[in-house]
């Protein structure tokens, strides 16, 4: 059974640094792209960040540009999204979610359908 499980979010203040993680397990996920998504109160789920297979591709929403990273240890099948210099309207439940097929290198995908495993997600709250 394939499980994406993220962790790492909290509570934190305005200008604090969070770093999520979201580990696979029930099959490897190297060769496949893995994106962030995330859902606030009231709002639909959007777009935050996404990673090709060898970690060298990426791509972000304009609002977390330059404050959010996305990476990924295949060794270890996990994803992380580092993010610095919260705001308070990046409070969120923030979702992993994985292709089930494997992809090219730089093969990068915003849309929710698209996205083929998905964890049960980790709130983060964002205090001004």
């Amino acid at each position: 059974q394939v499980q994406l499980v993220e962790s790492g979010g909290g509570l934190v203040q305005a200008g604090d640094s969070l770093r999520l993680s979201c580990a696979a397990s029930g099959r490897t996920f190297s060769r496949n792209a893995v994106g962030w998504f995330r859902q606030a109160p009231g709002k639909e789920r959007e777009f935050v960040a996404a990673i090709g297979w060898n970690g060298v591709s990426t791509d972000y929403t304009d609002s977390v540009k330059g404050r959010f990273t996305i990476s990924r240890d295949n060794a270890k099948n996990t994803v992380y999204l580092q993010m610095n210099s919260l705001k308070p309207e990046d409070t969120a439940v923030y979702y992993c979610a994985a292709k089930a097929t494997i992809s090219s290198a730089t093969y990068l995908r915003r849309r929710i359908n698209e996205y083929d495993y998905w964890g049960q997600g980790t709130q983060v709250t964002v205090s001004s």
